[in-house]
């Protein structure tokens, strides 16, 4: 699946011609710089790899700063590998013309720390029955975690607190609203993972 590399902006909403209000997410998708060409003959695959963003040599080690030398760019925040039909050269830049406004596009992306949570926020568990009959702050507690003398023990993968969020989430079928192609931008119908300013990966 060919795609870019890409900036969470925000959201907002617009209407669509029938003045139904879409709330949609904005994307500073590119431009992205080829930073090596992976052959079937040397790497046993193919596929393009491509930089976004960019860095300070001083904050970047002396292996990458070759590695993007070589490319003929700057040093680069993030590099992703993508699978493009078309054929790439080193040093070439892809913009979001890749994309056109109606398609439908996957968003991957970190989602955001939730921190360490219970199990109503963590799994949406009910808690343990009414605020009656002698029930004493047993409304978001996770109840009973397993039976008795057999098996003795807590069966793994049992649902229970514990960190929530930071996980690589992907959105799959979003449709594009605009691209706004002197900007680098495009709008996607819905939410996609991730804070503001955080890398995503667009994938068609």
């Amino acid at each position: 699946m060919s795609g870019l590399i890409g900036k969470k902006i925000g959201m907002t909403s617009i209407f669509d011609e029938n003045g139904k209000n879409i709330p949609c997410t904005v994307i500073q998708a590119g431009p992205c710089v080829v930073t090596q060409v992976r052959t079937e003959e040397v790497d046993g695959y193919s596929a393009i790899q491509l930089g976004f963003d960019d860095k300070s040599d001083k904050n970047t080690t002396k292996a990458l700063q070759g590695h993007f030398a070589k490319a003929g760019t700057t040093s680069k925040k993030k590099v992703v590998e993508f699978s493009f039909d078309e054929e790439l050269n080193l040093g070439d830049t892809v913009g979001v013309d890749l994309f056109v406004e109606g398609e439908f596009v996957d968003v991957s992306g970190i989602s955001k720390g939730k921190g360490f949570q219970g199990v109503v926020k963590r799994h949406g568990f009910a808690g343990v029955g009414q605020a009656t009959h002698g029930q004493h702050n047993r409304l978001r507690a996770p109840g009973s975690i397993g039976a008795a003398s057999y098996p003795a023990r807590v069966f793994k993968g049992m649902r229970m607190a514990g960190r929530m969020g930071g996980d690589k989430v992907k959105v799959e079928n979003l449709r594009v609203l605009k691209v706004v192609a002197d900007k680098n931008l495009i709008v996607v119908k819905g939410c996609v993972p991730g804070a503001k300013n955080s890398y995503l990966t667009i994938e068609k």
